[in-house]
């Protein structure tokens, strides 16, 4: 897909811009929840990790953890953002069946976390900076269960109270194509961090993404908020439905009312859901049992001293020491992929040649078996003893990929399987001319076209390299097979 392509839809009447804003519900990575001591494991019974607060029960107040609030400056300060010395928890009034207390303690006028910044990776390098708004901390509600039985719906509270990070952006994302750039970035720096572990399939991340459409050039347009979308496939899939949806409207005639869609990934399609509501609806005032929390500078001075190398520095080391911007940017993407890289340069792999290994034969092998990194049947220092020997000539780029192959099902050492099992590549100048000699025999009327046009050598020595069961030293065959032909120049 094109840049243009990707920012832009084209109706009947010419081009409309695709403008994307996002409000992203990350889930505070703690033991508790963020104003109760009930436990926040994932998969519990239901109704298992419920605490009087959580219920709504009447007197129970509530008590701000430490570690959600010192999770979510981590957080700002991993998204360059102002970190807010007061804020204020609000109370947003709504009735739900899962939200016990007809309320949820969340954050309005006066967040936690202010205005930081995202830059995200796009194709061929570009690179853009997408503005966060704000973050808050707020509780999330329980969760209504309408397939348990024919005629009722059940309430499972475990996750009333569980503390979340509301990230708000700016509607500075362009097409589908730069929301789930985003996300994918935004995913990564909290992982990073260890503030929120990103599992989008267990609901730890998710994402209401507003879309609108206008004419370059133009105020922005009527927006729609498509609520809970929760991976990057339907991000890109929500955002071209919808922006086509509204460019269909504009162009007959119609207007866009602003409203809360959802996203059905099973038809590809959005469909109302409510009209959008404003803040006004939700009668936001302060929590009369909780206190504004004050930050102490040195807590903040010493949580920023505390923060891992974020993706972006590690991106621009990893290109120090000789990548591209594209291979360093897919090796920062995750932080165990990262680790794995560079454990394998710690183990004495060429950097460049290690990134081409992982990309080129590592993940293919991790993606086809559905493992990860993590879970990789070898280890960095087994796939740097393969590159230590394809470096020092030992085997060949096919024996070095039957290597990996070997190693990943029997594990072991990559050198003493070169030696049992005869890899070794064959540098013997004789043993290769004999093989030449043959192929040249078997095929006279290539090697005489290869003599007038030298660039159709590759065929002859990939022959000679099945000749010798892709031992021979592949240089060694050319170099043979260039002095038979009597070949001089490139041609």
């Amino acid at each position: 897909m094109s840049e243009r392509a990707s920012k832009y839809i084209r109706g009947a009447t010419g081009d409309w811009e695709i403008v994307v804003g996002m409000e992203v519900h990350a889930q505070v990575l703690s033991n508790a929840k963020l104003f109760s001591g009930a436990a926040t494991v994932f998969g519990a019974e239901p109704n298992s990790q419920v605490s009087f607060v959580d219920a709504g029960m009447p007197g129970m107040l509530p008590v701000i953890n430490r570690k959600c609030v010192e999770q979510a400056i981590r957080t700002g300060l991993g998204l360059k953002a102002k970190i807010n010395r007061r804020s204020v928890f609000d109370r947003k009034n709504y009735f739900y069946p899962d939200l016990p207390a007809g309320y949820q303690i969340s954050q309005y006028k006066q967040p936690i976390v202010g205005e930081g910044e995202v830059t995200i990776d796009l194709r061929g390098g570009e690179t853009r900076r997408v503005g966060i708004e704000r973050l808050h901390l707020e509780q999330d509600a329980g969760k209504s269960l309408h397939d348990q039985h024919p005629d009722y719906s059940y309430v499972d509270l475990n996750r009333a109270g569980v503390a979340l990070m509301e990230i708000v952006t700016k509607p500075d994302m362009r097409g589908s194509e730069e929301a789930a750039a985003f996300l994918r970035k935004l995913r990564s720096i909290v992982r990073y961090l260890g503030t929120c572990d990103g599992n989008m399939d267990e609901g730890s991340m998710r994402a209401d993404v507003n879309v609108s459409v206008r004419r370059p050039g133009e105020p922005l347009g009527t927006r729609c908020e498509i609520k809970n979308v929760n991976s990057m496939r339907f991000i890109v899939q929500a955002v071209e439905y919808e922006a086509r949806r509204q460019v269909d409207i504009l162009e007959s005639g119609g207007t866009i009312r602003q409203e809360t869609r959802l996203f059905d990934s099973r038809a590809g399609e959005t469909r109302s859901m409510r009209s959008k509501e404003e803040a006004h609806d939700y009668r936001y005032f302060p929590d009369p049992d909780l206190l504004p929390l004050e930050l102490d500078e040195a807590w903040i001075e010493d949580i920023a001293s505390s923060l891992p190398e974020l993706p972006d520095e590690k991106k621009t080391r990893f290109m120090e020491i000789g990548l591209s911007a594209y291979d360093a940017a897919v090796l920062v993407g995750e932080k165990e992929t990262a680790d794995y890289f560079e454990a394998m340069v710690t183990e004495g792999a060429e950097p460049k040649a290690a990134a081409n290994w992982l990309n080129n034969e590592v993940f293919g092998r991790l993606n086809k078996a559905g493992l990860s990194v993590v879970t990789s049947p070898v280890s960095p220092s087994q796939n740097a003893a393969i590159l230590q020997l394809l470096s020092d000539n030992v085997i060949s780029g096919k024996i070095a990929k039957d290597l990996l192959d070997i190693v990943w099902s029997e594990g072991g050492d990559p050198r003493a399987h070169v030696d049992a099992k005869g890899m070794r590549q064959v540098t013997d100048t004789s043993m290769i001319e004999r093989a030449v000699d043959a192929v040249i025999a078997a095929n006279p009327d290539k090697a005489e076209r290869v003599k007038t046009k030298p660039k159709l050598a590759g065929w002859l020595v990939g022959q000679v390299m099945k000749e010798t069961g892709g031992k021979a030293n592949p240089q060694a065959v050319n170099d043979v097979l260039r002095t038979r032909l009597g070949i001089t120049h490139e041609g």
